[in-house]
């Protein structure tokens, strides 16, 4: 406190300073909220999706199975379905969050492998299997934006807490150092023009 020296800009900058710090945190309250309301929109979403994907997987590996024990083993037949590169990755922007969103082409089902040497066992496998994928695309993007939520609201609680704790009080004390010495120093010169009046 002794480094800032009491005068009347000094005040003017250290209300200045005190009025943005409380500004700062105010903003930083309502991100914090919005961010927390966004959290919990996404964590029902991910346990709505977390439910689904347990029996869809259970489905499929059921489905696999049948396959397996109708026609024997099902690994030639999977070297003939093609590698697919339909996953879109873009990001969308929650308080200056990026948070991201995966989509998948959603396109028609189609056999690569040959009818005569397979069955609807398969087929319904397959199918299986691409809405596992879609429902697991969903879960990743779901998953990751709660994160990086969860890590931007720790960030922006961490900015409040200092802004709160630390800087508001900070200038406080300042503002009150500035205007308790300039008081006495108008006191001390109402005092001398007093004695300079009498002589």
């Amino acid at each position: 406190m002794s480094k800032i020296v009491p005068t009347k800009s000094n005040l003017i900058s250290a209300k200045k300073s005190l009025a943005l710090a409380r500004l700062g945190y105010d903003l930083m309250d309502k991100k914090r909220t919005i961010l927390i309301r966004e959290m919990m929109t996404l964590i029902d979403i991910a346990q709505d999706v977390q439910s689904r994907i347990d029996m869809v997987y259970n489905n499929a590996y059921k489905a696999l199975q049948r396959a397996n024990i109708s026609l024997g083993s099902c690994d030639e037949f999977a070297h003939c379905v093609p590698i697919d590169d339909s996953l879109q990755l873009s990001s969308r922007s929650v308080m200056g969050v990026e948070l991201p969103t995966v989509s998948i082409d959603d396109r028609a089902f189609s056999l690569h492998y040959g009818l005569d040497s397979t069955n609807s066992q398969l087929d319904e496998a397959c199918l299986q299997f691409g809405e596992v994928k879609k429902l697991t695309a969903q879960l990743a993007q779901v998953e990751s934006s709660v994160y990086r939520l969860a890590l931007a609201i720790k960030k922006t609680q961490k900015r409040a807490n200092a802004l709160k704790n630390i800087l508001i009080p900070r200038f406080e004390e300042t503002i009150r150092y500035i205007s308790s010495a300039l008081e006495e120093k108008e006191r001390e010169d109402f005092g001398r023009l007093k004695i300079a009046k009498r002589r």
